[in-house]
């Protein structure tokens, strides 16, 4: 829907009624994937991202429309790349990338759409979030499988790459990701602040990163925040 919208609007044919106005007003310009610094490392070096197999993710139901989806387009292969439209939160952080080792990667949205159209068989969206009394009786699209999963994780915003091809499932499939699309990293705030100065640095020697935006997150030790309990009222 994103891309749709935003080609209508480069081509000048995007009437702005009110429905349009409400998506784009919901759609944040960055998406966010918490992940551990090798897999970092491995993405900077290689430009390219890992989508996975989703069968052992630990949210069953999810996994089993995945399935499913593969099933009814009668895929072979299916891989998914899982990121977040939703401000960084302790949730995000604690549950997607726990340990002084995590870090944030936060892409330019139009980007890394743009850059992964080319992708055989791709496609992209938001997750959307239902209850059970909202399915009953409700047939499914295919289309919406992959798309879809319960209310009680709405908290996560979610945003999916997904690929369903006609090869033999693997554990991972690569794809192409130009370093532009990426606005900035940031480093977990579990990790000391001197070992994220020497992370910092030695992520920015690697070739094309030079000009990275990598910051610490002060998520659970801020300066600021904590002046305020000094400050007498």
């Amino acid at each position: 829907m994103f891309y749709a919208l935003n080609k209508r609007f480069e081509a000048g044919t995007l009437d702005i009624h009110f429905q349009d106005w409400k998506i784009i007003l919901n759609m944040a310009n960055f998406l966010r994937r918490y992940t551990e610094l090798p897999f970092l490392i491995d993405l900077l070096r290689s430009q390219e991202v890992a989508l996975l197999d989703p069968s052992n993710w630990d949210d069953r139901n999810d996994a089993f429309f995945i399935q499913q989806y593969k099933k009814k387009v009668q895929a072979k292969g299916i891989y998914a790349l899982c990121l977040a439209e939703a401000s960084e939160t302790y949730h995000h952080w604690r549950v997607f990338s726990s340990g002084s080792g995590g870090v944030c990667i936060e892409f330019d949205k139009r980007k890394l759409i743009g850059h992964t159209q080319e992708v055989a068989n791709l496609v992209s969206g938001a997750v959307t979030y239902k209850r059970i009394i909202e399915l009953n009786g409700c047939g499914l699209d295919n289309e919406a499988l992959p798309f879809l999963k319960r209310h009680v994780f709405c908290d996560e915003k979610e945003f999916r790459l997904i690929v369903a091809n006609k090869s033999t499932q693997e554990t991972f499939l690569r794809i192409p990701i130009a370093l532009a699309a990426i606005r900035r990293i940031t480093l977990s705030p579990w990790l000391p602040k001197d070992v994220a100065v020497s992370v910092k640095a030695a992520l920015k020697q690697i070739d094309g990163c030079a000009d990275l935006k990598i910051s610490h997150s002060t998520l659970i030790e801020n300066e600021k925040w904590k002046n305020f309990a000094t400050t007498d009222a």
